[in-house]
């Protein structure tokens, strides 16, 4: 499957702010608009969009925490259209792996909330595991890369 990662950009942020979850699902993450504009006022936030192929399916973000000073990914979302089709967990498998090269050998976090059983699950089974922290109202995962 041909997942890939590519920076937002002039010619694709519209696309991204348009890319949604369930209604049920809401809740559970911030709305991509607000995580550009939060990456542009942030120093050391990265947004980028996930393509499978030349379709745009989902959006993440990564970068340093600012209370925490730690390295995570802040946000991650896949639209309702292309959820269960595994791009998620390739996503997620292409971030690790370029914070890596990007990094090196560090602890790397995200967070969900409680309710949010299927992205737990799904980070978990990358690899992440829960630190016992609660965050924003959030669990704490973390994976060492």
């Amino acid at each position: 499957m041909k997942i890939k990662l590519k920076e937002l950009t002039v010619d694709n942020w519209e696309e991204c702010i348009g890319l949604s979850v369930s209604d049920q699902q809401k809740s559970f993450v911030a709305d991509n608009s607000y995580s550009l504009l939060e990456s542009k006022f942030w120093e050391g936030l990265y947004p980028l969009a996930i393509y499978y192929e030349e379709l745009m399916v989902g959006f993440l973000m990564y970068g340093i925490e600012s209370e925490t000073g730690r390295m995570e990914m802040s946000r991650f979302m896949i639209d309702e259209k292309y959820q269960g089709k595994g791009y998620g967990r390739l996503a997620i498998q292409q971030l690790l792996e370029l914070v890596r090269k990007k990094i090196g050998s560090i602890e790397f976090y995200t967070s969900a909330e409680p309710d949010n059983v299927n992205a737990i699950k799904l980070y978990e089974s990358i690899g992440f595991e829960k630190t016992g922290e609660i965050m924003w109202d959030e669990i704490v995962l973390k994976i060492q890369l």
